[in-house]
């Protein structure tokens, strides 16, 4: 009897164990033999839209980083409002911001063509950041895949967990590290403002306000955006290379050229002073710790097994 009873045990034990570890594993090769032309898909598409729009690099990058910080990778971001359901979008750091929308859609349909019901919009939206960097440039790295979506959304979530451009770097600090992230993560995750724009209403007090700015950078930048209106006109975080994904965002740091607030927290005087002066002379350096960073983002709180669903449009639940 107890034998009987310590042998059930060990075999319950036994399965808990590998229900955990294969409904938690992510794997780069998860779609091998049930969509082997998954990749090159997304690949194709990526780089058609941002060849036709630069700046849609930058946008698909940030689609998949709102949608991280936000209960985990699970495309949450992409659910549309509904008379019953309130979605991701019209929270304050993705209304009038986030975009790339259309491009998802499109690869979706294109998968479900090709695979239905097998690719997840939350591991097309892994893939198509990764894809975006290399398009700009930027550096490749293998992106885990087996994530599943969400059949819910958390706008107050999305309100409080993306960090502000108008963060300190202590908070900002805090803000990384409740997901996970190191010191130096942060930085280097930072670095994506290499690409893409920001609108006025983010750094207005910035150019009008802060000290800690260049001089002609804020002339320059007044001109696009005046003290009252114009809140949605844009400019480029970095004003060199700006559709090239390179590590000039932390040279432009080091000249006090940081577009918000957020960003010229880096360099002030402060702990991460001495990591933006290595990426600001060293690309390899940020490569490296840029794709480490998007893999362990990518790995945050994913769906697996049976949690979630493959949604048939990344727009709404099934």
């Amino acid at each position: 009897m107890a034998y009987s009873y310590l042998f059930r045990s060990f075999y319950f034990s036994i399965l808990l164990i590998l229900f955990d570890v294969t409904s938690a594993q992510l794997s780069p090769t998860f779609y091998a033999t049930t969509c082997p032309l998954a990749l090159p898909v997304i690949s194709t598409a990526v780089n058609l839209a941002v060849a036709q729009e630069r700046r849609m690099g930058a946008s698909l990058l940030r689609l998949h980083f709102h949608d991280c910080f936000v209960n985990g990778c699970d495309a949450s971001i992409l659910l549309d409002d509904t008379p019953t359901f309130t979605g991701e979008k019209t929270a304050l750091p993705n209304a009038n911001s986030v975009r790339g929308y259309e491009v998802i859609d499109s690869i979706k349909a294109q998968l479900e063509l090709l695979c239905p019901g097998v690719i997840s919009c939350a591991d097309i939206l892994a893939v198509a950041a990764r894809d975006a960097v290399v398009a700009l440039g930027g550096i490749t790295w293998t992106v885990q895949l087996g994530r599943r979506d969400s059949t819910t959304a958390s706008l107050d979530v999305a309100n409080t967990d993306i960090p502000s451009p108008f963060l300190n770097l202590d908070d900002l600090i805090t803000a990384f590290a409740n997901k996970g992230f190191t010191v130096n993560e942060l930085v280097a995750l930072s670095g994506s403002h290499t690409i893409g724009q920001a609108r006025c209403l983010l750094f207005r007090d910035r150019i009008y306000k802060e000290t800690n700015i260049d001089t002609q950078f804020a002339i320059a930048l007044r001109s696009n955006c005046p003290t009252a209106g114009g809140d949605n006109n844009l400019a480029n975080f970095d004003t060199t290379t700006p559709t090239v994904f390179d590590n000039a965002y932390f040279t432009n740091l080091l000249a006090n050229k940081g577009l918000l607030h957020s960003d010229q927290q880096l360099f002030t005087g402060g702990s991460t002073d001495a990591q933006v002066r290595t990426y600001s002379i060293n690309s390899a350096a940020f490569f490296t710790d840029f794709g480490n960073a998007m893999i362990k983002m990518g790995n945050l709180s994913p769906l697996t097994g049976s949690n979630g669903q493959i949604r048939a449009n990344c727009r709404r639940v099934n």
